[in-house]
Order: C-alpha cells, then sequence, then structure tokens
C-alpha cells in the first residue's frame, strides 16, 4: 500500500525576486495511480509560478492536505566546511536562522545578486568556497551549493530557496516532516519534504513536448510515484554508511551536545552509478557506499582547524 497519496516534484528557480512570475519554476504532481501532471498557479496576472507564490500554495496545500512527498530542487544544507569556517552549530534550525538574517532573499524586492554585490543583506558574513562540497555533491558528481554562474549551478536557487523552508517550517510545525533533519525516519501518516537531484533520473523517462525544467519536475514526481507504488520508499529514508560515519564523528567531535542526527552532506538521494537493484535508485547498498567513498573518508578523523584566513579557503 502507497505510503503517501500525493507525490510534488518542483524544479526550483533562483532567478529575479520572490515575487517574479518564474518559467524555469515549475511544479507537477501525481497520485498514487494519476500520472503527473503540470500544477499551474491560481489565476493572477502572472503566468508562471513565483518563489512566494508557491511557498504560500504548499504551506495552504500540506496544512490540511493527505501525506504528500515533496522534493526539492535545491540544497537544504551546507557543507560542514562551512560550519566550521563560521563558527556555527550543526543544528538545522539554527541554520536556517541565520542564513536568512544574513540572506533576506524571501524579501519581495531582492535579486540573490543583490546580496552578493553587498547592497543588501550580510552576506559577506556567510560566504562559502566553490571547492566546498557536501559528500552528497561528491558522490553525484554535482556542483558545490556556493558555485555561482556556472551551467549546471544550484547556488543561486539554493540561496534563494533556503529561507522558504525556514517559512514552510514556520508555517506548518510538526505537521510537516524536513528529511533527514527531523529525523531518519518520518512519522507514518505525515507529509515529508526533502532535497533531490533530478539529473540522476531525467534521463530514465521520454522527455516527450516538456521542455528541460518541466521535464525535471516530472520525472521526480514520477520517480517517487513508482517508488511507492512499488513498496520501496523505505530506502529512501535508510541513511546510507556515509552519513551514519558523519553523523557519529561530528557527535564524537563536538560532544555530548551535537546531535547525531544532523547529517551534514548526504541530504540528496545518490544512488551509485550503474548500481542495480537498489530499490529504484532510491536508496544505497551500505557495502557498496563505503567501498566507494574516498579513502580518507572511509574513518572519522580530526583535522586542525585553521584560524588564520579571513577568506574562505
Amino acid at each position: 500500500m502507497p505510503q503517501f497519496a500525493r507525490y510534488l516534484g518542483i524544479d526550483n528557480s533562483g532567478a529575479k525576486t520572490p515575487t517574479s512570475s518564474l518559467k524555469g519554476l515549475r511544479l507537477y504532481a501525481a497520485g498514487p495511480t494519476q500520472p503527473p501532471a503540470e500544477v499551474p498557479p491560481p489565476p493572477s496576472p502572472r503566468k508562471y509560478w513565483s518563489r512566494r507564490g508557491l511557498a504560500e500554495w504548499l504551506a495552504a496545500e500540506l496544512r490540511d492536505g493527505p501525506p504528500t512527498l515533496v522534493r526539492i530542487d535545491h540544497g537544504f544544507s551546507f557543507p560542514l566546511r562551512y560550519f566550521e569556517f563560521h563558527q556555527l552549530p550543526t543544528d538545522w534550525p539554527h541554520f536556517l536562522e541565520d542564513f536568512q538574517h544574513h540572506w533576506p532573499t524571501d524579501d519581495d524586492h531582492l535579486y540573490v545578486d543583490f546580496i552578493r554585490d553587498g547592497l543588501h543583506g550580510h552576506g559577506a558574513a556567510r560566504t562559502g568556497n566553490s571547492r566546498w562540497r557536501r559528500m552528497t555533491e561528491e558522490r553525484s558528481r554535482a556542483k558545490s551549493v556556493f558555485h555561482f554562474d556556472v551551467q549546471g549551478s544550484v547556488a543561486k536557487s539554493t540561496h534563494a530557496g533556503l529561507p522558504w523552508l525556514r517559512y514552510l517550517r514556520q508555517q506548518l510545525g510538526e505537521r510537516l516532516h524536513f528529511w533527514p533533519f527531523d529525523g531518519w525516519t518520518p512519522p507514518p501518516g505525515r507529509s515529508v519534504i526533502a532535497e533531490v537531484y533530478p539529473a540522476l533520473w531525467s534521463r530514465t523517462y521520454p522527455s516527450e513536448d516538456r521542455n528541460p525544467d518541466q521535464h525535471d519536475a516530472y520525472s521526480v514526481a514520477r520517480w517517487m510515484q513508482q517508488s511507492d507504488a512499488a513498496g520501496t520508499p523505505h530506502t529512501l529514508f535508510t541513511p546510507p554508511i556515509c552519513c551514519l560515519l558523519n553523523a557519529i564523528w561530528h557527535s564524537w567531535k563536538a560532544g555530548s551536545s551535537a546531535s547525531p542526527e544532523f547529517p551534514n552532506a548526504c541530504h540528496r538521494t545518490t544512488p551509485n552509478r550503474g548500481q542495480t537493484g537498489s530499490a529504484d535508485g532510491l536508496g544505497e547498498r551500505v557495502g557498496n557506499a563505503a567501498r566507494r567513498l574516498p579513502r580518507h573518508r572511509r574513518q572519522p578523523t580530526l583535522r586542525p582547524r585553521r584560524r588564520t584566513h579571513r577568506h574562505p579557503q
């Protein structure tokens, strides 16, 4: 029996302002037996979704709607190096608050580039290096969440999208489970929201007459629908060995005040390339995950923190 009654795939866009009509921001919805179909914004002068409009729509739909699995194409957190460099606690709610304070990209009149250029906000105090990547990006060969202005970049959409995760958390509270930050296993009957990397599945399905943004959102919704129908979504919520090792290492390094459930990096579902029998790519086999980790990442090791740099290195 399917765990969810609805699947929402979202291809995000970090362009323009939160109230701008964005052609690249697409939403597809599917049911257990209904194929994915594009969901247009409510009738208005705007032809396409805006980030604010979509966040408000999600809050209303998830507040009283059926259990829904939502996947969004942007980073939900940053590499551990970011937290170490800025001496921040590895607490995700605190991270969202701190980020929005420095990067208020949910302001109706702000472009991400306004903050990057120092015209608004305090972005210079919370920057990162394009060489910093989460383990999930290393494994899937994705770009860093700090790698701006290149093809295939998710940096702008991540910096534009993070404050809206904070908004949804404020609006919905415990009605919405943010995976994996609220725990590895979502409670039954609760809606779940998580990060996704559409490139892992977009080539699995024919694009037909959809543009790339539409097809990414469609592929995510279709993949979730098929996986839930096959009875395999539990593997999505089973952390691979790299996450467990990292969580244990981090909790040991930081002391008893650290939560081992802060997962650092493996926020995207990143199946091993060429792997078979892994529930349609929903999870990673523990053995393969361990073998594919770079040798220096297979065991938790401590490294001295450099304190002499004034800028991210």
